[in-house]
């Protein structure tokens, strides 16, 4: 009997395809194992963390932030303007800057009769393009440099204090130890410390000849009174201090500028608080301004918490 012949053709065909089918499953792979929260990158090595963002994503309106009655006691020059002009100085003039999500500020100036007054604010979102370094790190960075740029005497260490202290105290009490063994005054002065061993009434003598005039101390006018020193500011924001210039112009009058500038999360404020009386030789006054630029700087604090 003669055997059948079959097509020679089929057979190659099928095992091509089933060939290419093998192949296309053995390239897409398991789906499920590369969305596997356990997959991997090539070379077996775990994908970094990336550093945790800022709390800030956007910045508040800056010719918004403050409000009239504020700026009503920073710039007196705004009562002896009619309602029209005083409108128009309420509404600020705002910073130019070429990315609004990142930098805003607004400055507000007036002048009166006796003075010429300056307000200018300045939000700062701080943005890190490192993996492992953090909006907040990098905003706390920033704010270190600007506190180097003011010059800023930082507070002495408690600890480097205290070995100093601890001597002072023991030599202190040394001194009290050997007052207290010295043998008895006899009368002729052996056995008597120091302090006492001079005859009586020669230290009122001396306190008699003694000359009442104060010593000559200069006081520097720019300086600020104590207490109101450039310095740390602890209730405020998670960083701040205010700094407090005083600079004479060249007719005589002189221009303080009170700077406050605090961080919070990944956001840079500064308040700049200016003032230059008309009259020659005047100082303006370093504790109100002060005290208004820190007002506004724990207002502007809590307007961020509302962004």
């Amino acid at each position: 009997m003669a055997r059948k012949a079959y097509p020679r053709r089929a057979r190659v065909t099928g095992t091509l395809m089933l060939l290419v089918a093998l192949g296309a499953a053995g390239c897409t792979g398991d789906p499920a194992a590369e969305d596997s929260p356990d997959a991997k990158p090539a070379g077996g090595e775990a994908t970094t963390a990336r550093a945790e963002p800022g709390k800030y994503q956007t910045l508040p309106q800056p010719c918004r932030a403050v409000e009239t009655g504020t700026l009503d006691a920073m710039l007196p020059g705004l009562a002896q303007l009619d309602q029209e002009q005083r409108q128009k100085a309420y509404e600020g003039t705002s910073s130019v800057t070429y990315d609004s999500d990142r930098r805003t500020g607004c400055r507000w100036k007036v002048d009166s009769a006796d003075a010429g007054h300056l307000l200018r604010i300045d939000f700062e979102r701080v943005v890190s393009y490192s993996a492992s370094v953090s909006d907040d790190a990098r905003a706390q960075a920033v704010y270190g440099d600007r506190m180097k740029e003011a010059e800023l005497p930082l507070p002495s260490d408690p600890r480097e204090e205290q070995p100093e202290r601890r001597a002072d105290d023991s030599a202190k009490a040394d001194r009290d130890e050997a007052r207290a063994t010295a043998p008895a005054d006899d009368g002729a002065g052996q056995g008597a410390s120091p302090e006492t061993s001079e005859k009586p009434g020669k230290g009122k003598e001396k306190e008699a000849g003694k000359s009442e005039e104060p010593a000559d101390e200069t006081v520097d006018p720019s300086a600020p009174a104590e207490g109101l020193e450039p310095r740390l500011l602890q209730e405020l924001a998670d960083d701040a201090f205010i700094d407090d210039q005083l600079t004479t112009s060249s007719s005589g009058s002189g221009q303080r500028t009170v700077t406050v500038v605090f961080r919070t999360s990944n956001v840079i404020v500064t308040v700049e608080y200016e003032a230059q009386p008309k009259q020659v030789a005047e100082v303006p006054d370093s504790a109100s301004m002060q005290e208004k630029a820190r007002e506004l700087a724990g207002l502007l604090a809590e307007r961020l918490s509302d962004v």
